[in-house]
This record gives C-alpha cells, sequence and structure tokens, in this order.
C-alpha cells in the first residue's frame, strides 16, 4: 500500500483485488487460470471450425467466428494480468500500462455491443426471407457491418480512456479492482469527476440504447416472420437458431446496464468488481457454449474435425 502526497502524481497503481490472503489468491490463481484455458480453447476452437468447415462458410458463422476472436482477445486484455497479479506482492502496473489495459477492455467491450446487434440483424434477414439470405448479406454488407463495430468500440475506448487519465491522481495510487476500470479509477482521482461521470452515463447509454433497440427490432420482425410460418419445424429451427443468441445478448447487456447505469452514489467497489469480471472473463468463456450447444452445424464440424462420435 503506498499513499500519495497531494503535491505527487501517480505514476503506478496498485491494483488491490479480491483479497490480500496468499491461500485465497493461490485458490483464486488456479480458478481463472482454467477459466482463461478454457475460454481460448472455445473460441479460437470455434474460429478454426469455421475456417476448416464448408458448411460453416456463411454470414452466420463468420459473425460466430469474429465473436470468438472478439472474446478471446477481451479476456486476454484482462486476465494474464491478472494471473501474474495473484501470484505477485507488488501487484502494480504502470500509468502507460493501465491506460492501454483500459482501452483495450472498453474497445473489446463496445466492439461486442455492436457485433451483437449486427448478429441479431443477420438473423433477421436469414429468417425474414432465407432465399435471398446470400445476397442480401453478401461480404459487401457483413463485412462494414464488423469494421463498423471495430470502429466504434475503438472511438468510444479512445473517448474514455483519454478523458479519465486526463484526471489527477495524488491522493492514493491504489485500485480496489483486479483490472484498470473507469469507475474505480474515477473513485481515486483527486480532479473533479462529476463530467467525466456524466460522460460515461451518457455514452454507454447512448451506446446501449442504440444496440439493444437494433436487437429489439431485429427480434420483432423475427417474431412477425413466426407467427407467419405454417410449419412447426420452421419454427423450432428459428427458435433454435435465434435462441443462443437472444441467451447471449440478454446475458452480456444485463451485466453492462447494472454496472455503469446507475448513479455513482449507489456504485459499491466489491460488489461491481464481480460483475465486471463477470461480462469480461466469464462470459466470454460461456459464449463458446451458448453459441453452439444446440447447432447442429457446429456438432457435426466438431465430429467431422474429431472424427469420434463421442466427443459430443
Amino acid at each position: 500500500s503506498v499513499n500519495m502526497k497531494n503535491d505527487t502524481e501517480v505514476t503506478t497503481f496498485v491494483l488491490k483485488g479480491f483479497t490480500d490472503n496468499r491461500e485465497l489468491q493461490i485458490i483464486l490463481f488456479f480458478l481463472f487460470l482454467a477459466i482463461y484455458l478454457f475460454t481460448l480453447i472455445g473460441n479460437l476452437g470455434l474460429v478454426v471450425l469455421v475456417i476448416g468447415d464448408s458448411r460453416l462458410h456463411n454470414p452466420m458463422y463468420y459473425f460466430l467466428s469474429v465473436l470468438s476472436f472478439l472474446d478471446t482477445c477481451y479476456s486476454s486484455s484482462v486476465t494474464p494480468n491478472m494471473l501474474v497479479d495473484f501470484m505477485s506482492k507488488t501487484k502494480a502496473i504502470s500509468f502507460l500500462g493501465c491506460a492501454t489495459q483500459m482501452f483495450l477492455d472498453i474497445t473489446f467491450g463496445t466492439t461486442e455491443c455492436f457485433l451483437l446487434a449486427a448478429m441479431a440483424y443477420d438473423r433477421y434477414v436469414a429468417i425474414y426471407n432465407p432465399l435471398l439470405y446470400s445476397v442480401n448479406m453478401s461480404p459487401r454488407v457483413y463485412v462494414p457491418l464488423i469494421i463498423a463495430s471495430y470502429v466504434s468500440g475503438i472511438s468510444h475506448a479512445m473517448l474514455h480512456t483519454v478523458a479519465t487519465f486526463s484526471l489527477s491522481f495524488c491522493v492514493s495510487n491504489e485500485i480496489r479492482h483486479v483490472f484498470c476500470d473507469t469507475p474505480p479509477l474515477l473513485a481515486i482521482s483527486c480532479s473533479d469527476t462529476h463530467i467525466n461521470q456524466l460522460l460515461l452515463f451518457y455514452a454507454m447509454g447512448s451506446m446501449e440504447i442504440f444496440s439493444i433497440l437494433i436487437v429489439l427490432i431485429s427480434y420483432g420482425l423475427i417474431l412477425l416472420a413466426i407467427l407467419k410460418m405454417h410449419s412447426a419445424e420452421g419454427r423450432q429451427k428459428v427458435f433454435s437458431t435465434c435462441g443462443s443468441h437472444l441467451t447471449g445478448v440478454s446475458v452480456y447487456h444485463g451485466t453492462i446496464l447494472f454496472m455503469y447505469m446507475r448513479p455513482s452514489s449507489s456504485y459499491a467497489l466489491d460488489h461491481d468488481m464481480i460483475v465486471s469480471i463477470f461480462y469480461t472473463i466469464v462470459i466470454p468463456m460461456v459464449n463458446p457454449i451458448i453459441y453452439s450447444l444446440r447447432n447442429k452445424d457446429v456438432k457435426e464440424a466438431i465430429k467431422k474435425v474429431f472424427g469420434r462420435n463421442w466427443f459430443i
């Protein structure tokens, strides 16, 4: 623990993490190491499947492979440094390292929001007029959607990173978190953070409203298409295709709304640290399960790659 004098600018931060108990830190190290390895295997495995199996060469699975790659990067922006801190006594991170970690975390998190919205639109196009799906969702459509998601993520991350690290940190360098996130950094700044709090609320709010609105409109139109279907088998196929995506969207946006769309007075450091761990580390691990568990094409691709039916 290092407390800084009021006239000294902070050059290094200390990530306090979950606990100071050594035995518990070792347990958490192996727990999060297992989660991280599962995340890498699950997500990179899906990317390899989509690239390697010709049956998965359509926009739906291209979006899924981009999401899997994104989740790998998302978890990697936080987890390796957190694992090192579990085994370290200092738990220090440089000013530049903290800014970089925040920038990457917000970039991948925001990109995922917009990518999930693009995936909802893709499902609408596929279900509303399946015969023209390959025409309406050609590379000229889905590639710009993916690029726009990344550009939005980078822009949003740049806004918050510059705004946060333009503040002064002179009273304390102890961050009550396992990684450099915006709310805990604002909590230790000795500057007036009122503008930053408003920026966080309105920027995150606008992003959430826009992306959720696209999802709701897409699924509203999908519901209308389902009601017009006469085949029970067709409805079942639509539900199995869209159910996994809707589950992933609900879990991801639900945790982000809980984390950021509240007044700063209700911010509880320890409680919200667990929530941010959930959407940054746990969701990237479970996404491959959510998106492949009920997907027949992905299961068949796994069987083809491993050549053994018992694997499923």
